[in-house]
């Protein structure tokens, strides 16, 4: 982190940005513990920010933080805001795995926790939390099933046009000098299972998957135009955010209208391009957070953007599978390549969007050379969200239901083992049971049970009739 903010204060042209510094906000870091890394990083960068602020474990956190940053800017509340985070996460688990202890910087209880900003929130309801269905490589694959079952394809055409579209961001990360992996991967590639691409949750490979296991740091330096022209930044390298949305689905699943839709990203999205004055047409270059292929599919169409126009790619980094998943820093890496992008067009704008938990967590960002002609403005829109209708939770139902959407988990020998299952109730509730039968889940891996009728047991267990 201390090198991309120095690096950054170079793509500005102005050593002294550091020092000007006066809030340092950080998204949430896993690879170690700090209770509030950004006064360690405002000791290294010579900084000594009046305010830190950190936030709880959650992919949106970044464009939460330009969105909270240039509202205090515009207020007065702050005139240099650094925000950033970093990963080390590959490096981590190779040291853990051999008994190695890191030997990185503690902060004992002599430093006060930094303000948590974005606050902190339960990934799941009751009915997942019960059955262990609580990893996003089970949950986001679940998702895709339901949005395979709402658009009427077969298992096969379906996986070929994810496989198809994971390839469309492995293209641009390919030619991401920024990115963690450049190698090329054809759709076949990506949809063929194999010994360094092995099923993890169907209908997913490996290549289908955030990588986590990276080294990644990024940062973005925030000012005001009067600061910018009294520091001497050059205007070539001014970026404008010009509006920002931000709202939560229900971290229920249970409770989810469709698994295969978003309220939040639908109404966030639509409220951010309202307050720049844009249509979705009016934007050239986008960046949809990608940590799983349905995650790209349901904001695509909350939102009305093209999965497969050539002309405007859904990433400009390559995504979290291929550019990197730095837990949840990956937003500042896609906000920071997106102003390379637009950099490279003076007059174009792009829409950045982030994702935390399960589709819960949502924070859009709308950039542009030009500044906006209101002022910078952000809403969060929570209460329309929380005005859409929800399904009923069904947790701890016993008898017969019917199949909703699932996804069945395999081994790293490539066997599969264990199916998790969404259903709805007679009555249409909705809950979440597990098959750990090894025999049912290979029947399952190959067949569209959609709609079969399913017998769940107190404690989640199912089997299907």
């Amino acid at each position: 982190m201390e090198q991309a903010a120095r690096l950054a204060a170079g793509d500005a042209g102005v050593a002294e940005l550091l020092g000007a510094i006066d809030t340092i906000s950080v998204a949430n870091i896993f690879s170690w513990k700090y209770r509030d890394p950004g006064v360690l990083l405002g000791e290294r960068l010579g900084a000594v920010p009046k305010r830190t602020f950190y936030t709880g474990p959650s992919g949106n956190s970044p464009q939460l933080l330009v969105n909270h940053a240039a509202a205090d800017i515009l207020a007065g509340d702050a005139d240099v805001v650094l925000i950033g985070g970093a990963e080390m996460w590959r490096s981590r688990n190779k040291m853990m795995a051999t008994g190695v202890q890191p030997t990185w910087t503690i902060q004992d209880e002599s430093v006060a926790e930094a303000t948590v900003l974005g606050g902190r929130m339960d990934q799941v309801g009751g009915a997942e939390t019960a059955i262990g269905l609580i990893s996003p490589g089970h949950v986001y694959p679940l998702f895709e099933e339901a949005i395979r079952i709402a658009g009427g394809a077969s298992i096969a055409d379906h996986r070929a046009a994810i496989s198809q579209l994971w390839q469309r961001f492995n293209a641009v990360a390919v030619t991401n000098g920024h990115a963690w992996s450049n190698d090329a991967y054809t759709a076949e590639e990506i949809a063929t299972p194999g010994p360094d691409n092995r099923w993890i949750s169907s209908p997913y490979t490996k290549l289908m998957n955030s990588n986590n296991m990276v080294e990644q740091g990024a940062v973005v330096l925030l000012t005001s135009v009067e600061t910018a022209r009294r520091l001497g930044i050059s205007k070539d390298r001014w970026i404008f955010p010009l509006a920002g949305a931000q709202a939560n689905d229900t971290f229920a699943l249970s409770e989810r209208h469709e698994l295969h839709r978003s309220p939040a990203i639908r109404l966030a999205g639509r409220r951010a391009f309202e307050i720049a004055g844009l249509g979705t047409d009016d934007v050239e270059l986008v960046d949809i957070y990608s940590c799983f292929p349905s995650a790209v599919q349901v904001a695509a169409a909350e939102l009305g953007l093209a999965l497969d126009d050539p002309a405007r790619p859904l990433t400009v980094t390559g995504g979290l599978t291929f550019a990197g998943g730095p837990w949840c820093n990956y937003v500042t890496h896609s906000i920071a390549t997106m102003a390379e992008r637009l950099r490279e067009r003076p007059g174009a704008k792009g829409l950045i969007t982030a994702n935390g938990g399960y589709l819960t967590k949502h924070a859009f960002g709308i950039y542009g050379t030009e500044p906006p002609a209101s002022g910078f403005a952000y809403e969060d829109v929570q209460a329309d969200v929380d005005q859409e209708p929800r399904t009923e939770a069904a947790d701890g139902y016993t008898g017969t239901a019917a199949v909703e959407a699932w996804t069945v988990n395999y081994g790293r020998d490539g066997s599969p083992f264990q199916t998790f299952v969404s259903v709805r109730t007679p009555t249409g509730a909705r809950t979440f049971a597990k098959i750990d039968d090894r025999d049912a889940s290979a029947h399952i891996a190959d067949t569209d049970i959609a709609g079969a009728s399913i017998e769940v047991a107190a404690d989640g267990s199912a089997r299907l009739n």
